[in-house]
């Protein structure tokens, strides 16, 4: 799986880029109510990107142990990420399974891992459903994988055709499971 390199985080240019968008929009980022946003704002990003630094080859590990191979699923594991056209935030949750194979399985909270790791860059939803895809099939080797993503997107609702509430959903399936999934990827 080819992921995507650590960026470096600069706290001194970030700080310095939000007080440049302040004033840009015609405010003086030295009043008293914004003094402290340019330090809020440069550390909301260190945050909202830390997916980048997730090694999930170490956060993908089997278990130990003889495990039945039966199927896991997590339905409706929260998420929010971040429009890479817009920086503007999008919302939802995601599905994932699979059916354990020669990679054998993980704890649970790995998987919720592994949606968080991705969630936390700057993304397009289509990109993460597949990212998460070819997390489980490199890390795990599983018989069948199921990814379902459904979100709202803040870009699609407060602009251009500004359309609150319309849910985006992409679904990938692998496996035994792409003529047959389970019930929870059925939508």
């Amino acid at each position: 799986m080819a992921d995507s390199p650590v960026p470096s985080f600069d706290r001194a240019a970030s700080e310095a880029a939000v007080r440049a968008l302040l004033r840009g929009l015609g405010q003086d980022p030295d009043a008293p109510e914004l003094e402290d946003t340019p330090s809020r704002v440069a550390e909301f990003w260190a945050e909202r990107l830390a997916g980048y630094g997730v090694d999930l080859g170490a956060e993908l590990k089997p278990l130990p142990g003889d495990l039945s191979p039966v199927p896991v699923i997590l339905e409706r594991i929260p998420f929010v990420s971040t429009c890479e056209h817009h920086l503007a935030p999008f919302e939802g949750h995601a599905t994932i399974g699979y059916l354990p194979g020669e990679g054998g399985t993980v704890g649970l909270s790995k998987l919720v891992r592994v949606v968080q790791a991705y969630a936390w860059r700057l993304q397009v939803q289509e990109r993460m459903a597949q990212q998460i895809a070819d997390a489980l099939q490199t890390h795990l080797r599983p018989a069948a994988w199921g990814v379902d993503l459904v979100a709202v997107h803040t870009c699609m609702a407060h602009r251009g055709v500004k359309t609150p509430g319309v849910p985006v959903r992409t679904t990938l399936m692998g496996g035994i499971w792409r003529t047959d999934p389970p019930a929870p990827f059925r939508g």
